[in-house]
């Protein structure tokens, strides 16, 4: 009960936090229904640019986001079976996952999803991870940029690592998937392939033993489902194959049911 009572004062505290950090919504009236507050809550968290709060307000978003992950049900390793090698299919939410490095499909301007209550991956990640994910997103662009230029963004392919703050996880790597504009092409397929490889290398290079991957590039991104798989399987095993005990674990994270089946189809076929 105490937890509760704590959480509720947490969430009025924050939105209202929120609330003053925000010029256009600073006058927004907070309905008394807690599923309403949460809404608001990650909404004003969605939509706020980077920038710093005060250490009052960050220790209470913290213990906050802690709570909610501990609501949620953490999800260790260990509880997810293995399919094939090291090799598993896990359907959930990624941000519930204690892996040591989650991967995050990201946009080319790498600070997270900015749309309130987008259910993408990269707006689940940001609002559990809290708001220094973003910070921290924009520190490591800045750096970019000025060494690229103001105009930089992420190539697709190449990884950005960073902490994954009020995540169970210990990491998260950002990667840009390619976009099928038109017509699926070779180019755009090697584009895929390399999203994995060069996640697995971020791992090795950063002694990161297990990692989550969710499906890079379907969705809005418009990569079909079931190549996307064929790719991320076979792409894997390679890797598996030429870094022979590098990796503890590796998981296919989805969250639709023909996601699910594809993967678990193609690695009963083919194996490691």
């Amino acid at each position: 009960m105490n937890n509760i009572l704590n959480q509720n004062k947490r969430l009025d505290y924050l939105v209202n936090a929120f609330k003053d950090d925000s010029f256009e919504y600073k006058n927004l009236k907070v309905p008394d229904d807690e599923e309403e507050k949460r809404v608001i809550l990650r909404s004003l968290m969605n939509i706020r640019m980077p920038g710093e709060m005060h250490d009052d307000i960050m220790k209470i978003q913290d213990e906050y986001l802690s709570e909610r992950a501990k609501e949620k049900g953490i999800v260790t390793i260990s509880d997810i079976p293995v399919i094939k090698g090291i090799l598993s299919v896990w359907q959930g939410d990624i941000t519930r996952l204690a892996a040591d490095a989650i991967v995050n499909a990201a946009n080319s301007q790498m600070l997270g999803c900015f749309v309130p209550m987008h259910t993408c991956i990269d707006n689940c990640i940001h609002t559990f991870a809290g708001i220094q994910l973003r910070n921290e997103c924009n520190r490591q662009m800045n750096k970019l940029r000025e060494k690229y230029g103001r105009y930089y963004e992420q190539p697709t392919a190449v990884p950005m690592l960073t902490d994954a703050y009020n995540l169970p996880s210990k990491k998260v790597i950002h990667i840009v998937g390619p976009i099928v504009q038109y017509e699926l092409t070779s180019g755009l397929e090697n584009d895929l392939a390399d999203c994995y490889r060069n996640t697995l290398d971020m791992c090795i290079e950063n002694g990161l033993k297990s990692v989550a991957f969710c499906c890079i590039s379907t969705g809005v991104f418009h990569f079909p489902n079931k190549r996307a798989a064929e790719i991320a399987v076979n792409t894997v095993n390679e890797w598996i194959k030429e870094h022979d005990g590098c990796m503890e674990r590796i998981i296919f994270n989805v969250f639709k049911d023909d996601d699910k089946k594809y993967y678990e189809e193609i690695l009963c076929e083919r194996g490691v």
